[in-house]
């Protein structure tokens, strides 16, 4: 995609205090994800990496600009001549990213990646000629504790810069020359054609000695590799088979290699309402992601992915049922402590920046549902280890037995009074369910008549209270008469058929009261009270559970239709958001986020399969 540069002042504007220097901000969408699954960064349409966790997803920023200024730490790389031109692209199948700029006296490509990682996580930056001569100027400021902390910077013996402050240290080596005052490095260099002039950043514990330098050519080769080798496992085809493995490639940079869990999205405070206060740190891993995350990746053939996820799951949750939690660090951490970085005044100005999670302490009611999904369909997947597995579902299902008739927080975390939430009481439900269907079909141990005892009185519950007659749609939650996107998935569940005319009423409210601008709501802000009296963008993954019930009932040409529209709002790279502001036109909250690529992923089995060109995707169902 080729566009004119946005003209941006200034990176730093060092005489001015702090307070006035000047900061343009990107659009989400204008950023790029790099990354060695086990953290990741944002780069910039303009060169500047302004987002960077080390080293982990969940460990502080030392770039941290995307949420305050370029003071709060960034490494931007761009030419000197302000009138240039910016493509970009992944390179096929791979997490490489990159930039060529077009100025009036040549053309230079920035090649950014994050190498695999053997030891200590470092960031790659190669600047290759291809025409002419390019001048480039660099700017490069860290920050640790999301952009609080200035590091002591020195030259070593072997001629590299060590920026260093309590934990942390972080090497730049480089054969450009650099200039800096204590608080920013910088340089002016020029790259000619067939030349590559690299940059290498590399984090490491400060007690530590400083790691050996490591050749970016062979990192690149290497990295190259790897990404090339994991997409040629994939099972994919039909007309949207890019678009699915781009977003497997987001999915596999998300997850956390080590320990197998998926963070929702590589950041914090990205806000869902521009200038609003909906902003949260999505760089945990949701149980409510669960179900949907093994099916993208078992209908992908990526088992192995599959299984490292299940058995994170059940560590993750491993104790006592009624100590279950609705999210976890990436290592299965439960204390995700939510507090406030008032130093940053966050992205366009939408306070507060929020560090950890405050919903990790809710009770919800639907995860129990969601993790016996995800352990059902373990089993009809075939993965391996499904005995202990039991172990923990049948206690969580004794516990849902126990519990189930209990007001919750909801799927969507509300901060406000608890309620008898409808899809919370499916969700128990498909607890029970799936446990009958544990000993009916596949053997284990348990008490199958009790189970099914309990799954029919939520049933009638649900039916009784939770389902309103004149609207002929299910509802948000008892005695409300609003509805809510998440029960477009009862029919996906089992819980009712999708030909049933209480479904499709269903689909239909939810097409009159939250499909707005061609894009689903989660339900409606100005009706319901969610603890936040403020609006937010349409949530992504909800537009493709529309797509998903619209092919259950058979409106295909519909369910096409809304596909191609939310593949449209991608940006250049394929990438997505968690939510999309169809009036400001642009896409909001964290990003790039798993649960939205999850529904690319598996609407596009869903309906690829429904217009006869795959029928290998196994179905939630």
């Amino acid at each position: 995609m080729l566009r004119r540069n946005r003209r941006l002042p200034d990176v730093f504007h060092p005489q001015l205090p702090p307070q006035t220097r000047t900061f343009m901000t990107q659009r989400i969408e204008d950023y790029a994800l790099i990354g060695d699954r086990e953290s990741c960064a944002l780069v910039g349409l303009n060169g500047s990496i302004d987002w960077l966790c080390w080293p982990r997803f969940d460990s502080d920023a030392c770039f941290a600009a995307i949420l305050g200024t370029r003071n709060n730490g960034c490494w931007r790389i761009w030419p000197a001549d302000e009138d240039y031109r910016t493509t970009r692209r992944y390179r096929d199948d791979t997490l490489i990213l990159e930039t060529t700029f077009e100025t009036a006296t040549g053309r230079a490509t920035v090649i950014d990646f994050m190498a695999r990682r053997n030891g200590h996580p470092e960031l790659v930056r190669m600047i290759q000629g291809l025409e002419g001569q390019v001048a480039f100027k660099l700017d490069l400021a860290l920050r640790f504790g999301y952009g609080a902390v200035t590091p002591w910077m020195a030259r070593t013996d072997g001629g590299a810069h060590r920026a260093i402050a309590g934990p942390d240290m972080v090497i730049l080596r480089t054969p450009v020359g650099m200039q800096g005052d204590g608080w920013l490095l910088q340089s002016d260099f020029t790259v000619s054609a067939g030349e590559t002039t690299p940059f290498t950043l590399t984090w490491a514990p400060s007690h530590e000695p400083i790691p050996a330098a490591t050749s970016p050519r062979k990192a690149l080769a290497d990295t190259e590799m790897f990404w090339r080798h994991w997409m040629n496992q994939a099972a994919v085809d039909g007309p949207w088979a890019e678009a699915v493995k781009r977003s497997l490639i987001t999915l596999k940079a998300l997850t956390h290699a080590p320990t197998g869990g998926v963070v929702a999205a590589a950041t914090t405070s990205l806000p869902e309402k521009i200038g609003g206060p909906r902003n949260w740190d999505y760089r945990y891993c949701w149980i409510r992601d669960a179900t949907l995350t093994l099916l993208a990746l078992m209908n992908a053939g990526y088992y192995d992915e599959a299984q490292a996820w299940r058995d994170w799951l059940l560590r993750a949750v491993a104790g006592s049922p009624a100590d279950m939690q609705i999210m976890y660090g990436v290592a299965g951490e439960r204390r995700l402590k939510e507090w406030e970085a008032d130093w940053l005044p966050g992205y366009e100005n939408s306070r507060p920046v929020r560090i950890g999670n405050a919903a990790s302490t809710q009770f919800q009611l639907d995860v129990y549902g969601e993790l016996a999904d995800s352990l059902h369909q373990a089993r009809r997947g075939g993965l391996t280890g499904n005995e202990a597995a039991w172990t923990v579902e049948r206690a969580l299902t004794d516990h849902v037995a126990r519990v189930w008739r209990n007001p919750d927080d909801g799927i969507w975390e509300d901060r406000s009074d608890r309620k008898h939430y409808t899809f919370s009481k499916v969700m128990a439900w498909v607890t029970l369910d799936r446990a009958v269907q544990a000993v009916e079909h596949y053997g284990l141990p348990g008490d199958a008549d009790r189970y099914r005892e309990v799954r029919e009185t939520i049933r009638e519950d649900v039916m009784a209270n939770g389902f309103d007659p004149e609207r002929n749609s299910f509802v948000r939650s008892y005695g409300s008469k609003a509805v809510d996107a998440s029960l477009l998935l009862l029919a996906e569940l089992g819980f009712i058929e999708a030909s049933d005319p209480r479904y499709v009423g269903t689909v239909e409210a939810i097409e009159r009261d939250l499909l707005h601008d061609g894009f689903v709501h989660r339900y409606d802000t100005g009706e319901i009270d969610d603890g936040l009296n403020t609006t937010e963008g349409a949530f992504l993954v909800c537009t493709f559970w529309l797509v998903d019930a619209y092919v259950m009932i058979g409106r295909l040409d519909d369910a096409k239709a809304l596909f191609e529209r939310l593949l449209s709002i991608r940006n250049d790279l394929g990438l997505l958001a968690e939510e999309y502001d169809p009036v400001d036109g642009r896409q909001v909250g964290n990003y790039p986020q798993a649960f939205s690529h999850i529904g690319l992923i598996n609407s596009a089995f869903n309906l690829t399969r429904a217009l006869g060109k795959n029928g290998h995707t196994i179905e939630r169902k």
